[in-house]
């Protein structure tokens, strides 16, 4: 028996056609009502869609026609001898298709997300929060579908749109939680299903599809759409590598990383947008950078991003790796292959801004939710871009998963932080009364400083052992690379940012006036050890007029190249672990684009191939000798033997490994002028080994070379033995004892 009238209220009816109710479990599915004083049962299902349905009983396979109560589409049944709720699917008909039987979304009620999980998440606690936000795959009382749950605290409505239901936000809407989070279980969807969050503001009925925060991949750009994925069905095969880890990434080993954009290191002719992929790059770049003698790959954003021109700087797929280049096995795929050819990946994390694209975070339920309202606070006006509201527990939450959803899930080795500078301060490329100061009248961003200490305590309890975290930070920020629990930031490494821009502006200079300015080169010797440094020569050096690497070199094409090499030599000198942007290995002439692959062509040129040779050597040079990476963070493993020589521009120093006996004496002379018969003193009596030199004839030197030089009793500089050297023009030299050098270099 049924009846022709709802069993409920108008305005819940109404609530429910109109796309606007927020717990539609109260309505839809199966309900006990009373009916003339009999208890009962009623299923409503809203199909506006459909022109007929039925409820079948799974059991006994009995139907039971659905009267239309509301002519948008909502039907209900009620059951006057039923009491007991039973298991039952619908059965609908459309104008375009004949009787199909589904199930009903909201027949399941039995959430997901358990109170506990509610509570960690609203104080910013709930660390795997990946795990359960976003959509899932999961099986429900044996029916296969996708579980959605978002934060939308002050959405009125949210519900799950997609080609399933023709994009109708009035079909799928899901059920209000506890702390602003909203869920839903829709049966029969599958992995590649594309879906938006429709949601609607209990502000001024704002309404808005966004993308999912947490989704696992995206529709390829211009496509805005999140997808379905399972990403736990790749197998691993990096068991060595991340056992091997800690030891690997330790302070005493060398870190020579290669920075790559994926986008732009190789194309593939024909192809569309001629866009390599993750596996094709897994082999191709692996192979590259496994022949050049690096450590590490640092990847350039691989988050999934809308623009293209932002390098993936602007990211507003904080779990997803870009569609541009794959799936995400296919990034897994490559990670693996990295790691089981001995290379680390570490990626580019952007927790300091994003974009205002109408599909991302931005404005996400109608509020300003994962920003600050104000733009004093919430905004980079030179980016266009909005900042994160770090005082939020659910934002630092959706951060904090986000940095150990790579470390843990994509087995990602070391994070490195974007724009930590722009996080510290809130005057940040900001004029007066376009900030805010914080509680103390200061610029110091309080809640940002929590978040990035937070970040980095959580990062190295939970993440799988041996997970680095570099900060990209400008400023003079003090122990940026010191324990939280004496003050300091938490990171293992800072860009040292002084040291690149310092060795830079003297580069540029013609060698005629290096000497005015050999402060450049000495002073980073104040600082070397005051933090963990990574050198850079990153992809921010090569681009919007700044010139290329080899570009930025004075003199003559002999000059150009001579001065890259002893840059690069002083560079693994230095102490410091090191990194080079792509293209700088071989001296491309023009400036980095990410519409272009790298100008590999000019490999075919003798002295372009020479200069990719000499990096070769070089970064094998370094690996092979603990005295250039063993003791790189404080001041046993350097010793000035002579800054003073400002009329010749000639800087000697001494690199020593943790054994203070295994050393290199490093001598640059940074004119075009070679010195011969220079004497410079030495910490040991005995015969000395040339073991690099960056104007050997084979990179596109000279040829002014020493090969084994002996000691004389006479004491130089600070030591009581000393030997005469030639130095080459342009050019770093590698001295080492004879004894410790073993069979004396090729030449």
């Amino acid at each position: 028996m049924s009846q022709a009238t709802s069993t409920v209220p108008g305005p819940e009816v109404e609530a429910i056609v109109g796309g606007y109710h927020g717990a539609p479990h109260q309505v839809l599915g199966m309900h006990p009502v009373e009916v003339d004083g009999r208890p009962c049962l009623a299923v409503r299902a809203f199909r506006p869609h459909d022109v007929a349905v039925r409820v079948l009983d799974v059991k006994n396979r009995r139907r039971y026609a659905m009267h239309r109560v509301h002519p948008h589409g909502l039907f209900e049944v009620v059951l006057r001898h039923r009491r007991r709720p039973f298991p039952y699917r619908l059965l609908v008909t459309g104008p375009d298709h004949p009787e199909q039987e589904v199930e009903d979304p909201y027949r399941f009620r039995d959430f997901w997300l358990t109170e506990f999980e509610i509570y960690l998440h609203a104080e910013g606690n709930y660390l795997d929060a990946y795990e359960k936000l976003g959509a899932h795959l999961r099986t429900v009382d044996g029916v296969e579908g996708v579980n959605f749950a978002v934060w939308a605290p002050n959405a009125e409505r949210v519900s799950v749109i997609g080609p399933f239901n023709r994009w109708d936000e009035r079909v799928h809407p899901m059920q209000s939680r506890p702390g602003g989070l909203w869920e839903l279980f829709i049966p029969h969807l599958a992995q590649g299903t594309y879906y938006k969050y429709s949601i609607r503001s209990r502000l001024f009925g704002y309404r808005v599809d966004k993308a999912d925060p947490y989704a696992f991949h995206a529709e390829k750009r211009p496509g805005t759409a999140s997808i379905v994925w399972d990403i736990d069905r790749y197998s691993w095969n990096d068991q060595e590598w991340m056992a091997e880890r800690p030891r690997r990434q330790a302070f005493d080993e060398p870190l020579n990383i290669y920075e790559v954009h994926l986008g732009s290191w190789r194309r593939r002719v024909g192809a569309e947008e001629g866009f390599l992929d993750y596996r094709t790059l897994a082999h191709e770049l692996v192979a590259y950078v496994k022949e050049m003698g690096y450590t590490h790959i640092e990847l350039l954003p691989i988050t999934e991003h809308p623009y293209d021109g932002s390098w993936g700087y602007q990211t507003t797929g904080y779990f997803a790796p870009t569609s541009r280049f794959g799936t995400p096995e296919d990034f897994m795929y490559f990670v693996d292959h990295c790691h089981q050819h001995g290379i680390g990946v570490i990626l580019d994390w952007v927790p300091a801004h994003f974009p205002k694209d109408a599909h991302g975070l931005a404005f996400f339920d109608g509020t300003h939710l994962y920003e600050h309202a104000d733009p004093r606070l919430g905004e980079h006006r030179d980016w266009g871009t909005k900042i994160f509201n770090y005082g939020r527990n659910e934002v630092r939450n959706f951060l904090l998963a986000s940095a150990l959803f790579w470390l843990r899930k994509y087995h990602i080795d070391g994070l490195r932080v974007d724009a930590v500078a722009s996080m510290l301060y809130l005057d940040y490329s900001r004029g007066p009364g376009e900030w805010i100061p914080n509680r103390y009248g200061g610029r110091e961003n309080l809640e940002a400083i929590d978040f990035i200490r937070q970040f980095n305590e959580v990062t190295h309890v939970h993440a799988p052992q041996g997970a680095l975290t570099i900060a990209e930070e400008s400023t003079a920020w003090p122990m940026v690379t010191r324990p939280t629990y004496v003050g300091g930031l938490g990171f293992d490494y800072k860009w040292n940012m002084g040291w690149m821009h310092d060795t830079l502006e003297y580069f540029q200079k013609d060698p005629i006036y290096r000497k005015y300015h050999h402060n450049l080169l000495t002073f980073s010797l104040v600082y070397a050890f005051s933090e963990n440094f990574i050198l850079p020569f990153s992809h921010d050096e090569v681009v919007h007029l700044k010139r290329s690497m080899l570009d930025k070199m004075p003199g003559d094409l002999w000059q150009k190249f001579a001065n890259l090499r002893a840059l690069y030599a002083y560079m693994m000198g230095h102490p410091g672990k090191k990194l080079l942007f792509m293209g700088g290995e071989f001296g491309q002439w023009r400036e980095w684009s990410e519409d272009r692959e790298l100008d590999w062509f000019l490999l075919d040129e003798p002295l372009h191939r020479q200069l990719w040779e000499y990096t070769r050597a070089l970064n094998r040079f370094y690996r092979e000798h603990p005295a250039l990476y063993q003791v790189d963070t404080h001041g046993e493993g350097f010793q000035w033997i002579d800054f003073n020589d400002v009329e010749q521009s000639v800087l000697i120093f001494e690199r020593r490994a943790a054994d203070p006996s295994n050393f290199l004496v490093v001598a640059c002379n940074f004119t075009p002028v070679p010195r011969h018969g220079y004497r410079l003193g030495l910490p040991q009596p005995g015969t000395y080994v040339e073991v690099f030199n960056s104007d050997w004839p084979q990179f596109g030197g000279s040829g002014v070379a020493n090969g084994a030089v002996c000691t004389e009793p006479i004491r130089w500089h600070i030591y009581e033995q000393s030997a005469t050297v030639d130095l080459p023009p342009l050019a770093v030299i590698f001295l080492q004892l004879q004894e410790q050098a073993g069979e004396a270099p090729q030449r």
